[in-house]
């Protein structure tokens, strides 16, 4: 088995996650098990690990790695979002907590038939799941001028959507763009006539048809929901973000949850009866120490939330 990929922010993960005397852990997005493998560590003989991936080949992965733990381990291909049905399907009536990684493995990342990364020439594909039908190249395809340009600036912050996909229809008009390495070079075009920026310039177009092939913010904001009905009083929910776009929907939706009431805050008298579901652990975003991004550079942009589910009033 290929080197696997070192858990960002465990320790932190640990201490917001207190997965000791816990009976079930669900890790939502567990790639090849790093963050599992430290929970079953980290916990008694008696806590157990439900690990949920949309990506079969790395389940795999994690298969491998977490056998020593024997049945304390499940593994089930499908999508956090899904978190309820899943635990029904498997018997579970409710989890102690739940952890959320959204970044991509590195295993994913440095597969260059997977196609995430402008650095290897592969085929534009970016589907975290190849089960689905639609690659980034069908999306280039599919999408018009306008849905496209909207797709970048939303999903990439990128400021020169238009000059992007104007080069892009210029390039389809010669031949089709199918692999990793074009579309790195005609991003790159697109940007010389731009002011110089510390980052390649294909980072934010490719971090944005990621998005978009895989419907992550959909996803998130679905899981996100679906999970409170499922955690128990006082079980953990912690989220390990890679980018604004999803810490800004973490983070809105713990205050909401924290918050409860939705009434106009004119209103003297609370009408929509809802109470106050989570209490948020960290009042700030939490990030990686000096010494781990020095160790593990990948884990410089990570940002981690952690809530508890409150009792019911």
């Amino acid at each position: 088995m290929a080197a696997t990929h070192i858990p960002v922010m465990g320790r932190e993960t640990l201490e917001f996650l207190e997965p000791r005397g816990k009976s079930l852990i669900v890790d939502g997005t567990v790639g090849d098990g790093g963050h599992a493998e430290l929970i079953l560590k980290h916990s008694g003989p008696g806590c157990r690990v439900l690990g949920i991936d949309r990506d079969p080949e790395i389940l795999e992965r994690a298969r491998r790695r977490l056998a020593p733990y024997g049945d304390r381990v499940i593994l089930t291909h499908g999508n956090f979002r899904d978190v309820g049905r899943l635990l029904n399907r498997l018997g579970f009536e409710a989890m102690d907590g739940l952890l959320l990684d959204l970044g991509m493995s590195s295993f994913q990342v440095d597969s260059p038939e997977r196609g995430f990364s402008f650095l290897r020439e592969g085929p534009l594909d970016m589907r975290m799941d190849r089960q689905e039908r639609e690659t980034a190249a069908d999306l280039l395809v599919r999408l018009s001028d306008r849905e496209l340009e909207k797709l970048f600036r939303t999903f990439g912050e990128e400021k020169h959507s238009k000059r992007i996909v104007r080069e892009i229809r210029k390039a389809q008009g010669q031949r089709p763009i199918t692999t990793t390495r074009q579309l790195a070079h005609i991003l790159s075009s697109a940007a010389r006539a731009s002011r110089k920026s510390s980052i390649h310039p294909a980072t934010r177009s490719f971090q944005a048809l990621r998005i978009a092939v895989n419907a992550e913010l959909e996803h998130l904001e679905a899981g996100l929901q679906g999970s409170l009905d499922y955690l128990r009083p006082g079980g953990r929910l912690v989220v390990l973000s890679y980018h604004s776009l999803e810490d800004r929907r973490v983070k809105e939706f713990f205050k909401a949850e924290a918050r409860g009431c939705i009434c106009p805050p004119d209103l003297p008298v609370c009408r929509c009866g809802r109470r106050p579901r989570l209490r948020i652990l960290t009042r700030r975003v939490v990030r990686p120490s000096p010494e781990e991004v020095r160790d593990n550079p990948r884990a410089s942009s990570a940002r981690l939330r952690a809530a508890e589910r409150l009792h019911e009033s």
